[in-house]
């Protein structure tokens, strides 16, 4: 005998209290093993496969892709046989049971290959001729429009309700065509080629709230140094060949994350963080690095935990690998929590400087602009000289004037004359 069960959408970590459907692994019909991955659900934080919680076969799909899901509610059903020794906890126990392994804290049984089930009835077909059941539900919820993931999403970029359009194809199914032809029903007034609206969700959404509230909860302050870092760019050529860092990228980055890591010895202050509730001032006695990364989702501030234990090889190989994985959008909830600093590279946009917004829950963020080739005093001579310059913005609630710049003269100092980065590794 088998039940039909309801997966719940858990809360993926930190108190996240929704999630957007990116892609189901799964269609009405197949059968699922347990832990065998569902679905992608993009987070605030990260994009995560949902293992399944139980064995069986899909009843109904909950949601079409790019649909936003609340914590708690139904994600998909699927029909479990009680033969089969399925746990009889209720639905909401077993989601709370699988959160750890869902932000990948626990062990995970290696899921099986997707296998498709032999339907007791023929699948109905959408109008261009392809197997619906993939995206629609036999049974849809009541007063729901039917439409495939691709009409929903053309509806939502030209601000279609699909609850007013009348579907022409199979069992009132709505299609591209009855979306555009609503469009060019609508007058002229409400048409407008020239813009395009995109809903505000996933990594923009988080990221614009995080930095409202950093901007008018933080007094930020922005202080400049410029740098000669000639003899910094002629180390990076130097350990680029060394045998030491054979295989490694090394790159002006590496060697500023170095001098950071070393100027916070000397002013720990910028590794603090305000605590309101506590009426705490929190200094951190570790550094968690966060690397600002630009990816197609969006700005997101991955960091290498630990990051002053590390040797600079050791150093290179994690700003690789975090590089990496925050760009193919593979970065964890975990890699994006617990940052204590960031650094921000806006010089590879080819822009000079900034004043960058603090990361919420951080002291300070330095930012690396352009190096550029120009004219500057040498040996009270005039030369070519690679010159850079940094930005640093602070917390001035817990960052006095005095500590800012002498954390930025000290990142200067040994950008200036690399020895130091040597010297005190």
């Amino acid at each position: 005998m088998s039940v039909v069960r309801e997966f719940l959408l858990p809360d993926l970590g930190e108190g996240l209290t929704e999630a957007d459907i990116v892609a189901w692994r799964v269609a009405v019909g197949d059968d699922v093993a347990l832990n065998q991955v569902i679905a992608e659900v993009e987070t605030e934080k990260a994009v995560v496969e949902l293992p399944s919680p139980f064995a069986g076969t899909v009843v109904e799909l909950k949601g079409a892709p790019g649909q936003t899901i609340a914590v708690g509610s139904s994600l998909i059903a699927i029909a479990v046989d009680e033969a089969a020794g399925q746990s009889p906890l209720p639905v909401a126990e077993e989601a709370e049971e699988k959160v750890e392994m869902l932000v990948g804290y626990g062990p995970m049984e290696a899921a099986p290959s997707r296998r498709r089930r032999t339907r007791r009835h023929p699948p109905a077909l959408s109008p261009d001729g392809g197997d619906s059941a993939n995206v629609i539900p036999a049974h849809p919820p009541s007063g729901r429009p039917l439409a495939k993931p691709p009409v929903r999403y053309l509806a939502r970029q030209q601000g279609i309700d699909l609850g007013e359009v009348r579907g022409t194809g199979p069992d009132g199914v709505i299609t591209r065509e009855d979306v555009l032809a609503h469009v060019d029903a609508r007058p002229p007034s409400t048409r407008d080629d020239r813009e395009t609206r995109q809903p505000i969700r996933g990594v923009r959404k988080h990221t614009a709230e995080a930095m409202v509230r950093s901007a008018f909860t933080a007094p930020h302050v922005t202080e400049f140094v410029t740098v000669d870092v000639t003899p910094t760019m002629e180390l990076v050529e130097q350990l680029g060949a060394s045998p030491v860092f054979e295989g490694i990228r090394v790159t002006p980055l590496l060697l500023v994350a170095r001098a950071l890591l070393l100027a916070l010895h000397e002013n720990p202050s910028l590794n603090s963080s305000w605590d309101e509730a506590a009426q705490e001032i929190v200094t951190k006695h570790y550094v968690n690095l966060g690397i600002a990364a630009a990816t197609p989702r969006g700005l997101v501030v991955p960091s290498i935990k630990d990051a002053h234990l590390l040797s600079l090889r050791d150093l290179a190989l994690a700003l690789a690998a975090l590089t990496a994985t925050a760009r193919e959008g593979r970065s964890t909830p975990a890699d994006l929590a617990g940052g204590t600093i960031t650094i921000t590279n806006i010089g590879v946009f080819g822009i000079d400087a900034g004043t960058p917004i603090l990361n919420p829950g951080e002291a300070a963020i330095l930012c690396v602009g352009a190096i550029r080739r120009q004219p500057w005093e040498y040996h009270e001579e005039i030369a070519l000289r690679s010159v850079c310059t940094l930005s640093l913005s602070f917390d001035h609630r817990l960052i006095d004037g005095q500590e800012g710049s002498l954390f930025l003269a000290a990142m200067g100092r040994m950008l200036a004359d690399p020895t130091y980065l040597i010297a005190l590794s």
